[in-house]
């Protein structure tokens, strides 16, 4: 058991925090790992390169996919930022790089993928929706992974098709999310139809919203139990009850 607090610092934590314009990164204590020795420049948060690594080598996708960018600092998106105006122009870097703490990139949450091939672009690498790139899409749900920014929701989401960028949300919150269809951003509010203890009961998890009322709040979690702040206005509980 765990005993974890409810507050205004915890709910800027976790794998299913939200990360945009609206909702800017607050904290980033996260356990960082190098993708591989290849790439060792490239860094995760530790349990979702886990996850990323289990996929690929699902696959057999070996160097067919190689990583273009996973954490950020704040210092390195903002140079990015800044050196996209200056190349691209401001209209081509408001549609494919985020503000400073705007980015899913400084959260260790989320990485840019590419087809190996010569010349790649580093903002808008090639990951086409067939071959590998497309196995990888297709099965990375399962490892917790979501194609975090679609053409058809870029109304919501405020940032242009990138299909190369994936965010770990963790399992199954992936699975609900692509099935489901919806953005991060439209998650975060479909799951406030079940607030605690009302529960969605989806593949072998129950999952409930907990609004943030008070600092003094706390819960205890049993072993089956995980807990993520959304960075929004509350929580999120996810309890395995099977092993579906």
């Amino acid at each position: 058991m765990k005993k974890v607090k409810l507050n205004d610092e915890n709910i800027h934590k976790g794998y299913l925090i939200l990360i945009n314009p609206d909702n800017l990164l607050k904290t980033n204590e996260i356990k960082l790992i190098s993708y591989s020795e290849k790439y060792k420049n490239i860094e995760l948060d530790q349990v979702a390169n886990s996850q990323l690594q289990k996929a690929l080598k699902s696959i057999n996708a070996n160097d067919e996919i190689v990583p273009i960018s996973g954490v950020r600092t704040f210092e390195e998106q903002k140079r990015l930022y800044t050196d996209s105006i200056i190349e691209n122009g401001e209209e081509y870097t408001k549609k494919f790089v985020a503000l400073p703490n705007a980015s899913e990139h400084q959260t260790g949450l989320a990485i840019d993928l590419a087809l190996n091939k010569p010349n790649i672009d580093f903002i808008c690498p090639s990951f086409p929706y067939n071959g590998i790139c497309q196995e990888f899409r297709k099965i990375a749900p399962n490892f917790g992974f979501i194609e975090r920014y679609k053409d058809e929701k870029k109304n919501i989401t405020k940032i242009a098709k990138e299909e190369w960028h994936f965010r770990f949300v963790g399992y199954p919150h992936s699975k609900i999310i692509t099935n489901k269809d919806l953005c991060l951003e439209e998650y975060i509010e479909y799951l406030k139809e079940y607030k605690y203890p009302k529960f969605l009961n989806s593949y072998g998890y129950k999952i409930s919203y907990i609004p943030y009322e008070n600092q003094n709040e706390t819960i205890i979690l049993q072993e089956n139990q995980m807990i993520s702040g959304n960075n929004v206005d509350g929580f999120i509980l996810s309890e395995r009850v099977s092993d579906e």
